[in-house]
């Protein structure tokens, strides 16, 4: 029997066997024992028990590092049971780390203290990280405070967390790493404001670029770049001219120290080029320039970087109008336009391109003056003339009573078709109103020349309304007739319905080309050409039958009346 001054292993059992009940009580403990041996990648340890145990050397060391262990060493394993079915020992390092680390956790997580701990592993929507034991969850969205694409160099490092939640009996436990990020920011971002000033200029690295902009860290606070305050002239997208880790020089416009952003500028270290710009596109100047944009009022052109003016789509084309920009210029395409107004103090410039052409109106007056003769193809009929198409994409217009002599407006206008040649005399001409007026029955058959008076005017002395003359037959027309004065070259026109009283005598058919008959002048129409009247000529000489031959008393008959008239008449005629 060994003596009471070295006990045996039996002495030391029931020593513990006193201290902590029987063996049986070790399990689900965390005790302490001793490195007997190290075997191949296992450490064996001794804790008291009837055998000892094997623990993977792996389990005393953090990830991606070598444990660092020897003989002798005392540690603290988790006794999972007494002896298993070879007679050893199940020991655990990972769980007396996991059980410790816990009681530690929850001790820092009651007073929302930072713990540190490693990221080792990827799993579904995060990583997972070493607590000193414990694992925990880390989500991607808690990486940093934007998004992460390669999280390799973030692992396998100490760093700090922050516990968001933690259930020791389900054995969950979140951490964040943005949240250590946003503390330590707003701590360095509160201190490097105090110390920024607007108007200060600044070098600043360019952090991230979006549609809008670009964020550049000054040093531990980032400011926008808004992309209208990268440069005088146009950019439509900040990665024209800015890369991500570019170094920048820019100015602090604005400071919002309640929210603590801050507004930068590049182009405002550069001089302005609308300083002077009254004086250098004077009202009327002719100048070149690039198209940049175009809009669906107008065209956007270059004149310098920096300089813009705006095409209205009023001012882009003499003969184009209602129209889309786009089909009368291009992005990117040299125009030279013509300066029509410039307001430096709102920064704009209005241009004219049409301007900038010859008035295709003042080209037709030089090649076309009033009196020549022109022809064109019927562009549109409207209800009051005809527009016909002329040299260099110009309309003229025939008024509907310029179109033929001798007929209503509306039925001449129903002679013509779009799409048809027509001949016409230039009547007058407006270029700053855009119009041209032609004339068509000036070309006809006893028409006047441009400019001179009708053939009606011309034989006025002849022609005085209310006279009866007699007209011979030129045309016969469905809307009337087609007559001409004796020999006189006059030609008129009598409506259908002036042929004569009776319905039956309305009939422009009973009419022949050549026949001759008597009718009223009635009046001159707008082009001062005769109108007759058969009609008007039988109501007027009943009426001054009555007047000379009628009266109440002398019991004669109207057609006794209207018989002596004719006699009289057919008497001054032999």
């Amino acid at each position: 029997m060994a003596s009471s001054a070295n006990p045996t292993r039996d002495d030391f059992a029931a020593l513990l066997e006193e201290t902590l009940g029987d063996a049986d009580g070790f399990e689900g403990r965390v005790v302490k024992g001793t490195v007997t041996a190290i075997e191949n990648d296992l450490a064996v340890i001794d804790v008291g028990l009837k055998s000892e145990g094997r623990v993977p050397l792996r389990e005393f060391a953090m990830p991606g590092q070598k444990a660092d262990l020897k003989v002798g060493d005392e540690v603290e394993v988790y006794v999972d049971r007494v002896e298993n079915v070879h007679g050893e020992a199940m020991l655990s390092r990972d769980r007396a780390r996991r059980e410790a680390a816990w009681d530690t956790l929850e001790a820092e997580f009651a007073k929302n203290s930072r713990v540190e701990g490693v990221i080792f592993g990827r799993v579904k929507g995060g990583f997972t990280v070493d607590l000193n034991g414990a694992v925990a969850f880390l989500p991607g969205s808690q990486v940093d405070i934007r998004p992460v694409r390669d999280v390799a160099p973030l692992m396998d490092i100490p760093q700090p967390f922050q516990i968001l939640k933690m259930d020791r009996k389900r054995g969950n436990i979140v951490v964040s790493r943005r949240a250590i990020l946003e503390e330590t920011r707003a701590e360095q971002r509160s201190g490097l404001i105090l110390s920024l000033a607007e108007g200060q200029i600044i070098d600043g690295v360019v952090k991230n670029i979006t549609d809008y902009g670009a964020f550049v860290d000054l040093g531990g606070i980032d400011g926008l770049l808004h992309v209208t305050d990268l440069s005088y002239k146009r950019v439509a997208h900040p990665s024209e001219v800015l890369e991500i880790g570019q170094t920048v020089r820019v100015q602090i416009i604005r400071i919002n120290k309640d929210t603590q952003r801050i507004s930068l500028g590049m182009k405002q270290l550069e001089s302005d080029p609308w300083d002077g710009a009254m004086a250098k596109y004077p009202v009327g100047a002719k100048l070149s320039g690039r198209v940049t944009n175009i809009t669906e009022y107008g065209a956007f052109v270059e004149l310098e970087a920096g300089i813009e003016g705006l095409v209205h789509v009023s001012e882009m084309s003499w003969t184009k109008k209602n129209v889309h920009p786009g089909k009368i210029v291009s992005t990117s395409q040299e125009v030279d336009v013509i300066v029509l107004e410039v307001d430096a103090e709102k920064r704009r410039i209005s241009l004219g391109l049409k301007q900038a052409q010859a008035n295709p109106w003042e080209a037709f007056a030089e090649a076309h003056p009033v009196g020549s003769t022109v022809e064109g193809e019927v562009k549109n009929a409207t209800e009051f003339g005809l527009f016909i198409g002329l040299d260099n994409d110009v309309d003229g217009m025939v008024h509907m009573s310029d179109i033929a002599w001798g007929i209503s407006g509306e039925d001449a206008l129903n002679l013509h078709r779009k799409g048809e040649m027509v001949k016409a005399v230039v009547l007058d001409i407006d270029a700053e109103k855009e119009r041209i007026s032609l004339g068509m029955k000036q070309l006809e058959r006893g028409g006047p020349v441009a400019g001179a008076a009708s053939p009606a005017a011309a034989d006025g002395s002849r022609l005085a309304k209310n006279s009866i003359v007699t007209v011979t037959v030129l045309e016969v027309r469905d809307a009337g007739l087609e007559v001409q004065v004796g020999d006189t070259g006059v030609t008129g026109f009598l409506k259908r319905t002036d042929l004569g009283r009776d319905r039956d005598e309305q009939r422009p058919e009973r009419f022949q080309v050549g026949q001759k008959f008597d009718a009223l002048v009635t009046g001159f129409d707008r082009s001062k050409k005769p109108t007759f009247s058969i009609k008007a000529m039988q109501i007027a000489e009943e009426k001054e039958a009555v007047a000379q031959y009628g009266s109440s008393d002398s019991g004669a008959s109207l057609g006794d009346i209207l018989g002596e008239a004719l006699k009289a008449r057919n008497a001054d005629k032999g």
